[in-house]
């Protein structure tokens, strides 16, 4: 099973609504080396595959997380520093053009010896669109940006010259010189039918927000039914947050203790402030105002023994990584090691 964990650019809000977190700026210059330093060693020794390094320019650290530092110009910084992970960096199309990105990245992966993919995330916090100046466009027309996006980087990283004249694109005899030497590797996030179509059209890997196990294996069902369509496959990645305990009431116990400090003022204002995505935060399960990617639905909490079978059902449904948060000691220390040990190489691959 592969591992991926968020990388540390946001210094900002909290994973429970509470409205009481606390407020913590970016440190700067050598502080700031030494925590970045300290953190991706950590997740190089904990044998994590994979580094997720968000785009979030803009959150208001109280309904959604705070802003976080650039995340073009901190994948390079975990490049340099790391020698192990892959890194993924999550891209907003209308903030870079697909050209630009395509010469960033291809430079990234060669002096990475091919260690970096991307996130392609079509985008739902309208607000941070508008500080920006970026065209939010509607859901279904994001997405459609987004294929472009792909259309053209991928077209691009063949080395051969691209002209592309889309709706939303234009370019006139593209030339990527020095050419990537690594195989691009597209993630995706989403879980609309708008969604889906693109993923079955360009990406390798979907990234989805945590759910309990029959969402994710209806959505999975609905994935690979749109896959079937153009014969490609496509692999998943669920998010988590796991709460481990000594005992199954314990972990139980914490997590009512959690919800009870939720402030149903700010849950309402999270469900504002994602209304411009479909398909996540979309239901009603309680566990969902604990984390601002649904996280705790996925229901890894409980004993060790508890959580490693949650995670073998997701397994077996087709999850062939767990993006996890791995601030809890005991889930790192009795749960972690084994999900490393995990073969995903089924039948259904």
């Amino acid at each position: 099973m592969l591992t991926c964990t968020w990388a540390p650019t946001t210094f900002q809000g909290t994973s429970i609504l509470t409205g009481d977190a606390p407020r913590r700026q970016a440190p700067t210059g050598a502080a700031l080396r030494a925590l970045l330093q300290d953190y991706v060693q950590r997740v190089e020794d904990l044998g994590i595959s994979h580094l997720l390094i968000a785009q979030r320019w803009w959150g208001s650290g109280r309904e959604i997380e705070g802003s976080s530092l650039d995340c073009l110009a901190m994948t390079a910084w975990f490049a340099a520093h790391t020698e192990k992970l892959q890194l993924i960096t999550a891209v907003h199309p209308g903030f870079f053009e697909p050209a630009v990105i395509a010469k960033w990245g291809a430079t990234l992966s060669n002096i990475s010896d091919g260690r970096w993919a991307i996130n392609l995330t079509s985008g739902w916090n309208l607000q941070e669109f508008g500080m920006y100046g970026v065209p939010a466009l509607t859901h279904d027309q994001r997405y459609q940006r987004s294929a472009e996006f792909l259309q053209v980087l991928r077209q691009a990283w063949t080395g051969q010259p691209l002209s592309f004249q889309g709706s939303y694109y234009q370019l006139d005899g593209l030339i990527l010189e020095p050419r990537p030497e690594h195989p691009l590797v597209v993630y995706q996030g989403g879980q609309s039918d708008a969604a889906l179509a693109m993923a079955a059209g360009h990406s390798d890997w979907m990234f989805l927000n945590g759910g309990a196990p029959a969402k994710i294996r209806e959505l999975i069902q609905r994935a690979r039914e749109a896959f079937a369509t153009t014969g490609r496959t496509v692999r998943f990645a669920l998010y988590a947050a796991p709460l481990c305990r000594a005992t199954d009431a314990e972990a139980w116990n914490e997590i009512d203790a959690m919800l009870a400090r939720a402030d149903p003022e700010l849950v309402t204002a999270r469900r504002a402030t994602v209304s411009g995505a479909q398909g996540m935060w979309s239901d009603d399960d309680p566990l969902s105002a604990l984390d601002t990617n649904e996280g705790y639905t996925s229901r890894l909490i409980g004993s060790p023994e508890t959580v490693l079978q949650h995670i073998a059902e997701f397994q077996a449904m087709g999850i062939d990584m767990l993006h996890l948060d791995i601030r809890d000691p005991l889930f790192v220390e009795a749960v972690l090691p084994t999900v490393h040990t995990l073969n995903t190489l089924g039948p259904s691959h």
